[in-house]
């Protein structure tokens, strides 16, 4: 097979693949997901944009194009693209040090960055970026959405938001006794609503709803609350016009530190949501090609007047309960959004900004992914250090430097972890005889059991070769060992990868055996107490008890 052959098979969008066997069923199955996921992106897609500093046609422009384009082009078959709540704290910056055009170049450049990294075949990229540093920056970035959303919530009366957090915090505390009480009654009964639903049917677009009913109650009964109308003078009707953004060469250098940042929160948001989707549908994606249709729609998003795009979790998530099967339900999810705007823009001048921030606040909440917090911490202090770090940078400093600092943080453990795993001793004849119980040689393997090893470190960066084991996991009998004898450390990334990897394992129908840990990788699964996802009498001292407990699991099948 020539080279061009296989990086064409390699680089195929999952639109093409998935539409060789398109049919009616599954046409039916994408229009409902996809209209539904357009109501559900409405509302965000202007509450990211008014965040960000800009129109809220901004938002939909952006979820239009880019939407389409990442679901076309894009490695994911359920991925919905657009604007999400990762790029509001850095596109408010842009916004306020270079302005709009300084805006439209870095997502630009950042879209170019994106390719590169696709085409040169860096889709792994997210593995080299430790858990506690995805973790702490995703929960910095929540804190500060919704600081930022705190004004229009209680309708306070503030010109000028600081862009600082302590400094904004000591704004708002000093304003906090001239709220306006029907926005915040607006605002806290559509937030109660929106939690209400969601704890009874997921399924309900709650958000869409709220905004309707607040926004029909506001308008009717004339409630003093600021609207889109009062502040932006409304949403303009039509399609989005072709504009080239203006070109300033003496921002190049200074945007090419925020439009890696753009680039890296971009892919890291992306191929996040890309893993998800997969482990809903049981799919796998190319995260290469994915890259590149990301890439692609951030050239082309600016170009509309849209906002920096990625894929987003929650529609993502969204689009696959409500029935997506292929990509074309994220090409009707954008055609949705070019319907509201021909149609029903003139409407959306009366929803209240106090609804929008009510919105936000829910999503800041649900992408904090706050679970994860204690998981980390009780890893130890290294682990939880990284995620401080990185979290208190994000809030305080800047997410570029949060970013950095927490990879150089990383960098200097890992450093730390693998130097831990010299080791210089005498061989003993008692070790020889030790030794035996984790001999494979020396130990019958019975029919129904696989055998896997890993050896080395198990670090962030190496978690991306238990795809392996998953690509086999449906020709695998019905009992799996990880034999972990030559594993001589893991962190709080390979920790998380082997429990999902256990989790589907389970799942299955199949029982999972690990053995043979040592001292720091069993210490580490003990802290992270990782009986939860494997029985505690298959954890295993050596080999030799593992293929004993398997005879056990297989005799009582």
């Amino acid at each position: 097979m020539s080279s061009f052959s296989v990086a064409l098979r390699d680089f195929t969008p999952k639109s093409i693949l998935c539409l060789r066997d398109y049919n009616r069923n599954l046409f039916l199955h994408d229009l409902t997901a996809g209209v539904t996921v357009g109501l559900v992106a409405l509302p965000l897609a202007m509450a990211f944009s008014i965040a960000s500093g800009l129109q809220p046609e901004a938002g939909l422009y952006c979820a239009v194009v880019a939407g389409f384009i990442i679901s076309a082009l894009g490695g994911s078959r359920c991925q919905i693209g657009g604007p999400t709540g990762a790029f509001v704290v850095v596109v408010s910056s842009i916004v306020a040090k270079y302005g709009v055009d300084g805006l439209f170049m870095c997502t630009l450049l950042a879209g170019v960055f994106l390719i590169a990294l696709g085409v040169s075949r860096m889709g792994t990229v997210i593995q080299f970026i430790p858990r506690p540093v995805v973790i702490g920056f995703t929960n910095g970035i929540a804190v500060l959405i919704a600081s930022t959303q705190i004004k229009d919530f209680f309708g306070l009366p503030i010109d000028n938001v600081p862009s600082e957090f302590l400094h904004r915090m000591e704004v708002l505390v000093w304003h906090a006794r001239s709220f306006n009480p029907m926005a915040t009654a607006l605002a806290a009964g559509s937030l109660a609503f929106i939690i209400v639903v969601r704890r009874i049917n997921n399924r309900i677009p709650a958000t869409v709803i709220a905004m309707v009913g607040a926004t029909a109650l506001a308008w009717t009964l004339g409630l003093p609350a600021e609207t889109i109308q009062n502040r932006f003078g409304g949403i303009p009707s039509g399609l989005p016009g072709l504009q080239i953004p203006s070109f300033r060469p003496e921002l190049i250098l200074r945007l090419l530190s925020p439009a890696i940042t753009v680039a890296l929160l971009g892919a890291i948001e992306s191929l996040l949501s890309a893993v998800v989707a997969d482990r809903m549908t049981g799919d796998r994606h190319n995260p290469n090609v994915e890259l590149v249709g990301q890439g692609v729609a951030n050239i082309l998003s600016p170009m509309f007047g849209g906002l920096p795009a990625t894929g987003a979790i929650a529609r993502t998530a969204t689009n696959i309960r409500s029935g997506g099967k292929t990509p074309v339900a994220g090409m009707i999810h954008a055609f949705t959004l070019l319907m509201v705007l021909l149609f029903l823009a003139p409407y959306a001048k009366h929803i209240p900004l106090s609804v929008l921030a009510a919105i936000l606040m829910t999503v800041a909440y649900n992408m904090g992914e706050w679970q994860e917090i204690p998981e980390i911490v009780k890893l130890g202090w290294s682990s939880a250090i990284v995620w401080f770090a990185t979290f208190a940078l994000t809030v305080l400093a800047d997410l570029t430097v949060a970013v950095e600092a927490g990879m150089v943080l990383a960098v200097l453990l890992f450093i730390r972890h693998v130097t831990q795993t010299t080791t210089v001793t005498r061989v003993t004849r008692a070790e020889i005889e030790s030794g035996r119980k984790h001999s494979l040689q020396l130990n019958d393997v019975p029919e129904g059991v696989a055998i896997y090893r890993i050896h080395g470190p198990f670090l962030f960066g190496a978690t991306e070769k238990l795809v392996l084991i998953e690509e086999e996991l449906n020709k695998l009998p019905s009992v799996v060992i990880l034999r972990l004898r030559n594993m001589t450390a893991i962190d709080s990334t390979g920790l998380h990868a082997l429990a999902t990897l256990a989790d589907k394992i389970r799942a299955s129908g199949r029982q999972v055996i690990l053995c043979g840990m040592r001292a720091q990788p069993r210490r580490l699964l003990t802290m992270a107490e990782f009986h939860e996802h494997v029985q505690p009498e298959n954890l295993c001292r050596n080999v030799r008890d593992a293929l004993g407990r398997a005879r056990e699991i297989l005799s009582a099948a």
